[in-house]
Formats: structure tokens, sequence, C-alpha cells
């Protein structure tokens, strides 16, 4: 019986581990959790999503202060188009983080960032460009395309001198994206390097509708694998969304995926960003508590924990201090919901919006539970201790155990008490 380690994700003459773990935002999947996946010699991704909040925390950069003292006198406004990011600051802190990452990096493998599109900021295409330029002069190995079609993005760093040597990946959920993708960059005449193909079981944003049952991870792979080959196009797949078990990513490189990309079991790792405190709310999780809906101010379907502290409040939009998710007209769905529940409301203290939440304070302050639709089963990954906590694991075990196990099996971490 086959197991995750008798496989390759080969890049040109590189040859990895095929397992890469996902970039979960805000600060999610932090440095120390990517550095460990390539001390392992897999891959490893940052995020970007937020990343002068991040630099912020862990750098002792003054970002989030900054911007806020600047457009202090716009808190009050229903009108958040003044409120624009300094694009020196954005690529600064994503230099910051990038630079202390890669030169900690150790190990035979990699560490790749995702760059999601729909982190707008109130100037979608600035800065997404110098997000990813700033990633590149920093040495990243690798930049994931996330949250969106991306289909100006190559355009954005083609003239980078880096821009035929970082790997350079997308997210996609259909063939049709992928196509969609291909077709607007092939004058670029740059090739992706590879394609996560993420299905309806993944945590966070979603490319699917909420009728994202009705789709298979295991189809659509093998419909983009069908595609890549009728078209004569070697390019990894990597698929992602339920891959709970080193048998369940054997049975995707059985039919020829390159490699997975896994991340929920993560969650619960010593080495990611989530505080211990909620940690243990993702142990505790029923497969009840998994929910998609629709309050991101994105646009896209969510999943994530019910119940958690993001779904039931009503906080004041933040975004001189944020604004991560301001589109190019400095608008923002939470706003408009706030406004309307303020409006009506008797005692604005209590006030909950129930239908968008504010993503950028709630995912900086790690409320928003967002998760793979297999969290409820996290609890069987690990020990429940003589207090009613569950035993926190370290990234190595998680992902020796998705390299080496077999039958389905999942391998308990050595039980420490207190």
């Amino acid at each position: 019986m086959k197991r995750v380690d008798d496989f390759r994700l080969r890049f040109g003459k590189q040859e990895l581990v095929p397992i890469m773990i996902g970039g979960m935002g805000v600060d999610i999947s932090t440095s120390q959790l990517a550095l460990e996946a390539a001390r392992l010699g897999g891959i490893g991704h940052i995020s970007d999503a937020m990343l002068p909040t991040a630099t912020d925390r862990h750098y002792n950069t003054k970002f989030v202060s900054q911007k806020q003292k600047q457009y202090k006198y716009n808190i009050n406004s229903n009108d958040k188009s003044l409120v624009k990011f300094d694009l020196e600051q954005v690529a600064e802190a994503s230099r910051i983080h990038v630079s202390h990452t890669m030169n900690a990096k150790k190990g035979d493998g990699m560490v790749f960032i995702n760059c999601m599109e729909k982190l707008t900021m109130n100037a979608p295409r600035e800065t997404l460009r110098v997000r990813m330029r700033a990633a590149m002069d920093a040495g990243i190995d690798g930049i994931t395309l996330a949250a969106g079609l991306h289909l100006g993005s190559f355009a954005l760093i083609e003239d980078h001198p880096r821009f035929r040597d970082v790997k350079l990946g997308i997210i996609v959920s259909s063939v049709r994206a992928l196509q969609l993708f291909l077709r607007k960059t092939a004058r670029s005449n740059r090739q992706l390097d590879y394609i996560v193909v993420e299905g309806p079981l993944a945590g966070g944003h979603l490319g699917f509708g909420l009728d994202w049952a009705k789709y298979d991870l295991r189809t659509i792979t093998n419909e983009v694998l069908a595609y890549l080959k009728a078209e004569n196009l070697d390019i990894p797949v990597i698929p992602a969304g339920g891959i709970f078990t080193g048998s369940d990513a054997v049975s995707f490189l059985e039919e020829g995926s390159a490699a997975v990309q896994v991340a929920t079991r993560f969650t619960v790792s010593k080495e990611c960003g989530i505080p211990p405190k909620v940690q243990q709310e993702y142990f505790r999780a029923s497969e009840d508590d998994m929910e998609v809906n629709q309050l991101s101010p994105t646009g896209y379907p969510m999943r994530m924990i019910k119940g958690c502290p993001a779904t039931h409040s009503g906080i004041r939009p933040n975004c001189e201090a944020f604004g991560y998710v301001l589109d190019a007209n400095g608008q923002c769905s939470y706003i408009d919901a706030y406004n309307r529940e303020l409006a009506i409301a008797t005692d604005p203290k209590k006030m909950i919006v129930k239908d968008k939440m504010c993503l950028c304070t709630h995912m900086r302050n790690y409320d928003c539970w967002t998760c793979g639709h297999y969290a409820y089963r996290l609890k069987d990954t690990s020990h429940k201790l003589a207090d009613g906590s569950y035993q926190i694991l370290t990234a190595e075990h998680i992902f020796k155990d998705y390299q080496f196990s077999i039958n389905n099996e999942i391998a308990l971490p050595e039980k420490i008490e207190g």
C-alpha cells in the first residue's frame, strides 16, 4: 500500500515531498508554519492578507496606527473613498515579512505566498501589484494567485526580473476558470508552474455558490487533468479541500495529481497563528457547527464554525485603520449593512448586523473561525486531556502523518499531560 512519501512533486530537477500547506490568513499560516513545511521537504505558504497588520504584530511596525491617525477625521463618515493605503508602506510590510521568513528558511522545501485578488484595499490593481512585486523582491520562492480570476495579474509583474524565476500558480475551482486565465495570459509566454484545484469542502472563501454540495473535488480535478492532457500542457495539478488523511492524498496522487494542498489539520498546530483558546473551539466543533454562509463582504460564500464571535457582532467599521476589503470605489457591503442597522437601532451598543461581517476587524482578532468541512474531525487527531482540553499538535507531527500514514489511519501524538 502506497504512502504520500512514495511520490514526489517535481519542478524541473527539483523534487519535493508532495505536501503543500495552504495560505490561511490573517496570519494563520504563519512564517513558522511555512518554515516547518519547507524544512520537512514540502511547500509552506504565508498569507499576504493584511500584512501591514501582521507586521505591526510581529516586527513592531506602526502601519495601522499611522493610517488610523491619518484618516481619523473620517471615522464617522460613510464615505470611505478617501481612505487609501500608502503603497510604499504596503510594499515595506511585504518585504519585511517575506524577507524575515526567507532568511530563516532551512531544508529542501519551498515557501510560497498566497496573494488574494479580493484583498482590494481601495485600489485593487495597484495594491496587488505592489504586494506581488515586493514579495518577489524579498526572495519568495513562489506566488499562489488566490481569491479571484487574476486575469490581469501576470501583466502586473511580467517586467519584474524574477517573473520567469519565481514559481507562479493559481487556485481555480473549475476548468472554465483555468481556461479563462490561460487565454488571458497567453501573450506573456509564461506558463503556470502549478495549479491548485480547490474543491467545495475547503475552508474560508469558496469558489462556488451556495449550491457547493453539488460539486466534487475529484471530479473537478480529473476534468482539469483531462483538459491539460488534451492541450498538451504539462502543469502539476494540486487538489485541495477535504483531504484529511494521508490515504485521501494518495488516492489523488495515484490518479495523476502532482501533490496535495492541506490546511485545516494545521489550524491546531503550535506553529499556527490561531490563539490556543480558539484552537480549542476548533477541536470541540461538531459536524453541525460547519456552516457555509454569505456573511463575507467579498461576495464569496465562506465556510466557518457556526456561532463564532464575528457572527454576533455589530462592530463599527474600522476602515480608517484597516479597510482591506474596500473596493475600487471605497465601498464595502458591511458598511452598508452596519449603517442600515444603526439607523433603526434603539441601542447601538447592543446592535447586531446579521447579514454581513466586518471581515478586517474580526479576522485580525481571530473572531472569524474559518475552517474546512472536516474540521469537526480534528478532535480525532489528538488527545483529550484531564482538564477537558485537547492537546495542541506540532506541525511536524501533522506533516509526517500525511507523509507516512496508510489505511486512512491518523497517528496520535505522544500524550503530554499538563
